[in-house]
């Protein structure tokens, strides 16, 4: 029931008046190729922004030929079923054609369209034309019978009775009867600390079973805060947590309040009050307390659908540790790209954000100057706090001289109930020694110059004993204004362990337009030739420089597949 986003698409500054008027009527937010003014985003490639806003399921608006979008989407449509709403619009708004998702808002979508240009719906969803709505797609509700809709419509197109009913128990329905579960149920959950998370399931699957209750029909879950790191509830999506005081409030209404608990947690009963909470003040208990070994649950249900639109609770926060690669968006990982949609807080370097603004629809960016890292990490660990989905944006991966360990290190000083996800990125090490050809082909290592907060002698070690091991060794951090001498005297120490014609990586600005990759001698190496962007990666003693037909050098580590080659 979560309202889409919607994105309006334009290609030329004569779309903008009716993408506008479209904005105005519908919401959402315009996108527009760079330079273009007037928009709330811009893009670089369209084909690319739209495949990116349906792949999230965003509701999308073209101001733009048709054409444009079906060959964009082609490639991730999936089923009628799962296919986010996309509709296509006249530059003036003279026509307005849904395309996908005509039975999940598009169609409907397209006529209010319409009413804001004075254009005309071009719907075609054989129900829409003749009754003016789609059986399969219910407004706050599941359709049960899925597999018989297409029956029940060509039914009533022929005029025979189709029997349309809503209900929260099971049905079984059939060609001519379709069952839709509305979305107005709601589960309190108690439990003790470390409760088996099969034993909640089973309480609550052998309680929907006892009242004939659809499970479709259970939109929201809720608890005490106190549970808000247990993980026998949070095995449920769409979760939510209240406070003693807000439980408090359902004490008069709770069908069996216990005394005990009260002593316990401060409420007279958490899956009661939690249950009647998210259902609303015109919600009802239908199925009081039941209790296992261990769990407790009730279930409540709302007055509509739209009461649990809002609820007073607050969802457990969650702090994504998201690794954008070392440049361009081109670079990062599905993964990363859903959780930096999926968030509602971006916090980050300012670099860093600005990497990836022109992915960024309603988020709330949180920017940091260089430096502030730990103020970075424990703001996005306050707002995870206050129950926000909130995205920590690191450059190449979040666990390899970024956020991540400092996160984890914070959370063990000062342990709070949020949630903690890392999510792997392209470090700067594997795009230079891709850009470079194949340079961590066998064993390597990645050691940072900055002694900031590494003892130099600590480093000292570790780059001798990454030269005595021969590793191929990446440099991280090997210069800054005021360190200067470090990098030369890193090469000092790998001197007697490399000889002249080691080949060493110099690569900076990876994934960006300036982007400046060289591999030269280990003898050539100069130390002002580097500054803090740079990664300096330099070779184990059996890593190669070979020079291909193009005439462009490459380098290579060999894993050791020459003794098992066939000869040449």
């Amino acid at each position: 029931m979560a309202q889409r986003q919607i994105a309006i698409f334009v290609l030329g500054p004569s779309a903008l008046a009716t993408a506008q008027r479209i904005k105005a009527a519908v919401g959402g937010l315009i996108h527009g190729p760079d330079g273009l003014t007037g928009c709330d985003k811009h893009f670089e490639k369209a084909a690319q922004a739209i495949a990116h806003a349906f792949r999230f399921s965003h509701a999308v608006i073209g101001v733009c030929a048709a054409g444009i979008l079906i060959r964009a989407i082609a490639p991730r449509l999936k089923s009628k079923v799962q296919d986010a709403p996309v509709v296509a619009v006249a530059e003036d708004g003279s026509s307005v054609v849904p395309l996908t998702g005509g039975h999940f808002g598009a169609n409907d979508l397209a006529r209010r369209i319409a009413d804001a240009t004075s254009g005309h719906a071009a719907i075609t969803t054989a129900s829409d034309v003749v009754f003016g709505e789609s059986l399969d797609e219910p407004t706050g509700a599941f359709l049960a019978n899925r597999q018989d809709h297409k029956s029940a419509a060509a039914a009533r197109l022929r005029g025979e009775p189709v029997t349309q009913e809503v209900t929260i128990h099971k049905s079984e329905g059939g060609p001519h009867h379709l069952v839709y579960h509305p979305y107005v149920l709601t589960v309190g959950i108690g439990c003790e600390r470390g409760t088996d998370p099969a034993e909640v399931k089973l309480l609550l699957d052998e309680t929907l079973s006892r009242h004939n209750i659809a499970p479709e029909s259970v939109f929201q879950y809720g608890s005490i805060d106190l549970k808000e790191d247990e993980p026998a509830i949070n095995q449920f999506g769409n979760v939510f947590y209240f406070s003693v005081d807000q439980l408090k409030v359902q004490a008069p209404r709770l069908a069996s309040p216990s005394a005990v608990v009260e002593q316990e947690v401060g409420v007279p009963g958490v899956a009661e009050a939690a249950a009647l909470a998210l259902a609303g003040p015109n919600g009802k208990l239908i199925v009081p307390k039941v209790k296992s070994k261990r769990a407790t649950i009730a279930i409540a249900q709302a007055a509509s659908p739209d009461d649990l639109a809002h609820p007073e609770g607050r969802s457990r926060g969650v702090v994504s540790l998201v690794g954008i690669g070392p440049g361009g968006s081109s670079l990062m990982t599905p993964n990363v790209d859903f959780e930096l949609w999926h968030a509602s807080e971006w916090v980050g370097y300012t670099l860093y954000l600005d990497l990836i603004e022109h992915l960024r629809s309603d988020q709330t960016r949180h920017d940091f100057p260089l430096g502030d890292e730990e103020k970075r990490c424990r703001h996005a660990i306050d707002l995870a706090k206050q129950g926000k989905q909130v995205a920590l944006v690191c450059s190449g991966d979040p666990a390899i001289f970024a956020m991540a360990a400092l996160v984890y290190e914070l959370i063990d000083r000062e342990p709070c109930r949020i949630a903690v996800e890392v999510h792997p990125g392209v470090s700067a090490f594997q795009m230079a020694s891709a850009r470079a050809g194949a340079m961590i082909g066998h064993d390597f290592c990645c050691i940072s110059l900055s002694d900031l907060l590494t003892p130099w002698e600590t480093i000292v070690r570790r780059v001798t004993a990454a030269a005595q091991g021969d590793f191929v060794i990446s440099f991280y951090n090997p210069r800054s204004l005021k360190r200067t001498d470090q990098i030369v005297k890193a090469f000092d120490i790998l001197r007697p362990h490399r000889n002249p014609d080691t080949p060493v990586v110099l690569a900076s600005n990876l994934g960006r337009p300036e982007e400046n990759v060289r591999i030269i001698r280990f003898e050539d190496f100069r130390a002002e030739d580097v500054d803090m962007l740079t990664l300096v990666m330099v070779g184990s003693s059996q890593s190669k420089a070979i020079v291909r037909g193009d005439g462009k050098t490459y380098a290579y580590t060999p894993r050791g597949y020459a003794k098992k080659m066939e000869p040449l």
